[in-house]
C-alpha cells in the first residue's frame, strides 16, 4: 500500500472503530476491541492490508492484539458499545506533573476560557505531553491550552495514557487551565 492509501485506510478504520461500529453492525466490547475477522469483513480489507495500516499509520491510531483490533482512543459515546470505565481500565494512569497541552482553534478558545475543556460527543478530552507532540493534539493549531495535571488530580480527575501515547481526561475544569497561548493571555 502506498502512503496515501495507508492514510485513507487508517482514517476509515479509525472512523469505523471510533464512531460507526454500531451502525455498521460490528460487534465490539466495552473497551473498543473487535475481532480482526469481523473488522476485515466489514472494512473489506485483507489481513495483510490491516497489518500495514496498523503498523504504518502516522499517529499509531490503532492497536492489534490477540486477534482483536481497536482504535486507541477518540471513541464516540453515541451508537457505540464502549464505556468510560472499560476504556479507562484498558489505559495506564499518567502521573506526570508537567503541563499537559491541548490544541484548539481561536473560535473555541473563548468558550474554553469560560467552561473548560469538554469532550463533546467523545468519551474524553485529548491532551499531549509536549507542544510538539504528534499525538494528542491537532497539528498547526492556533491556540495551545496548558493544563495542570496536579490540579486535575486535586479535583478527582485522573489522567490516562492510551497505547499510542495520547493523554486523556474526562474533562478539564477552567481552574485547571494555566496557559492559553495564541488567543488569550496567560492565566493565573
Amino acid at each position: 500500500m502506498n502512503p496515501k492509501n495507508i492514510t485513507r485506510a487508517s482514517h476509515a478504520l479509525s472512523a469505523l472503530l471510533r464512531h460507526r461500529a454500531g451502525a455498521a453492525g460490528l460487534a465490539m466490547d466495552a473497551a473498543g476491541w473487535a475481532s480482526v475477522d469481523d473488522v476485515l469483513r466489514v472494512a473489506r480489507l485483507t489481513r495483510a492490508q490491516l497489518d500495514v495500516v496498523v503498523r504504518e499509520n502516522n499517529k499509531s491510531r490503532l492497536e492489534l492484539r490477540d486477534g482483536r483490533v481497536r482504535a486507541c482512543q477518540g471513541h464516540s459515546l453515541a451508537g457505540m458499545p464502549v464505556t468510560l470505565e472499560a476504556l479507562e481500565a484498558s489505559w495506564e494512569d499518567d502521573l506526570r506533573t508537567t503541563t499537559l497541552w491541548h490544541g484548539t482553534s481561536v473560535g473555541a478558545a473563548e468558550s474554553i476560557a469560560r467552561e473548560g475543556l469538554l469532550p463533546g460527543e467523545r468519551t474524553h478530552v485529548h491532551l499531549a505531553g509536549s507542544t510538539d507532540s504528534r499525538v494528542g493534539k491537532r497539528a498547526g493549531v492556533a491556540v495551545l491550552v496548558g493544563v495542570d495535571p496536579e490540579a486535575l488530580r486535586a479535583k478527582g480527575l485522573r489522567v490516562y495514557r492510551s497505547g499510542n501515547g495520547v493523554l486523556l481526561v474526562r474533562r478539564v475544569p477552567v481552574e485547571c487551565i494555566t496557559v492559553m497561548e495564541g488567543a488569550l493571555s496567560r492565566r493565573g
